[in-house]
């Protein structure tokens, strides 16, 4: 049995490769939109990608099962649990697709997966057992868990209402997901659990970095696991649905699109924006309404000097998906301000993964600083000076925000900051801080990029003058 995870670093994503190398024949489980990456490795390893497998409707980036199905001719193994709410639309009456019952199997060489309903992040959830028959197994040699069980930690059950918006849902999936993880007790010991996220991603509050492990470590040291097996409904429940993070806006988009069907990429090709230069650049921003997301990683730079109107969005650190997917709507066009061409590259998959396809151009920072278009500043002060009794916008989490706050700050999460724009405090000039200064660099600029009047507060919470806090 050939086995390979495909990481997505930006995005804390795990997707997999699992092939028969006798017969050449391989799946993909929970792939992103960009198919090339898993067609090389395959191709790399001597198999051929015959199947696609999903876990389940995800709400963090683009499916690339339908590429695989209608470009590359990939039978695809769905969910067909959680009632007709949550069902893969794009894949209905499509006779390349099967859609999976709790406990039904199907084999791709000698590799035999089984799929067992696991739901509470999703009604439809399901997980697959693997057993590698080939190799004269008996016994499953791991499960892909999607994002059920992680490595650390459970799949949150709140998202079908934090981020998809349908109120009342997230106590009944804390419940459901409850019954689930109970339902793991069965699995022998040695059973790999194989995530489809790790630490960084927003599907959970406590993601390990560990990338694999085996459920009978899990069962040991997996705070909610363990709780779930060894203790109450009802702490469980408390437990998995306090301090969970705001979801980027983005998730809800997600959801519908890979529930209608993510749109095949033009050609099968990834977006090849055109290269501008300085002296055309002002001339190109003026003919057609455009976002500008500036890469570079050094906040301080950005805020010296960029662009008019650019949005602070790095592309070290996985920030880059975050930041574009909570502050651009999926129609917008966007200019790229970057290093390089090999930057550039890097970020469309990181854009198109998450569904933001119109990248028009891009630029290189030298060319960006030398242009004739409109340059501006970004006003910035250390958290010592913040003033006393100025309007405040602190971009934490709510979690971070209860701990500890300024007296009077308004509570928006950098993720929620676009969603929520009218409740965004009406004092100029605004400042806005987080617990470093990171995540309130990307806000500031994007809310310089609508017009208001703002300050960055660049530096550690913990530096605010003791007599303006809270607790």
């Amino acid at each position: 049995m050939f086995l390979r995870q495909v990481p997505d670093h930006a995005l804390a994503q795990y997707a997999y490769i699992i092939g028969c190398q006798r017969t050449g024949e391989a799946v993909v489980v929970d792939p992103e939109r960009d198919v090339d990456r898993y067609l090389a490795v395959a191709a790399a390893n001597d198999l051929r990608i015959t199947a696609v497998a999903e876990t389940h409707i995800h709400a963090d980036y683009l499916s690339g099962a339908r590429e695989l199905v209608e470009r590359h001719g990939a039978a695809a193994y769905l969910g067909g649990e959680g009632g007709p709410d949550w069902q893969f639309e794009w894949a209905k009456g499509k006779p390349d697709v099967t859609l999976l019952q709790d406990g039904d199997e199907f084999t791709v060489g000698n590799i035999r997966l089984k799929a067992l309903h696991t739901p509470g992040h999703t009604p439809e959830h399901v997980s697959f057992l693997v057993t590698d028959e080939g190799g004269g197994a008996d016994e499953p040699v791991a499960l892909l868990t999607g994002d059920f069980i992680f490595v650390g930690d459970v799949g949150r059950p709140d998202l079908l209402e934090s981020a998809a918006g349908q109120a009342g849902a997230m106590e009944p999936g804390a419940r459901t997901l409850y019954a689930s993880l109970r339902g793991t007790k069965d699995l022998p010991d040695h059973v790999q659990i194989l995530p489809a996220h790790g630490a960084g991603s927003a599907c959970g509050k406590a993601l390990g970095a560990v990338p694999v492990s085996v459920i009978g470590y899990e069962r040991k040291f997996n705070a909610p696991l363990r709780e779930a097996m060894d203790g109450g409904e009802e702490a469980f429940v408390s437990h998995i649905l306090d301090g969970q993070p705001e979801p980027p806006r983005y998730f809800a988009r997600m959801k519908r699109d890979n529930r209608a069907g993510p749109k095949l990429l033009s050609q099968g090709r990834l977006p090849q924006p055109d290269a501008l230069y300085a002296s055309g650049l002002a001339a190109w921003l003026e003919a057609v309404p455009t976002a500008i997301l500036d890469l570079r990683a050094d906040a301080k730079a950005f805020a010296e000097r960029h662009l008019r109107g650019a949005i602070h969005a790095p592309l070290a650190g996985g920030r880059l998906p975050v930041a574009a997917g909570s502050y651009l709507d999926e129609d917008t066009r966007i200019l790229l301000v970057a290093g390089s061409q090999a930057e550039v590259d890097e970020a469309v998959r990181q854009l198109i993964r998450i569904g933001l396809d119109h990248i028009a151009g891009w630029i290189t920072v030298v060319e960006a600083l030398a242009s004739d278009a409109r340059l501006e500043k970004m006003k910035s002060i250390t958290p010592q000076d913040l003033p006393a009794g100025a309007a405040v916008l602190d971009v934490r989490g709510a979690g971070e925000f209860k701990a500890a706050r300024v007296k009077d700050a308004t509570n928006i999460a950098h993720t929620r900051l676009a969603a929520r724009i009218y409740d965004v405090p009406k004092g100029d000039p605004l400042h806005v801080h987080c617990q470093s200064g990171g995540r309130a660099a990307m806000a500031a600029s994007f809310l310089a990029s609508t017009g208001r009047d703002v300050v960055w507060v660049n530096g550690p919470f913990a530096e605010i003058p003791e007599n303006q806090i809270e607790r």
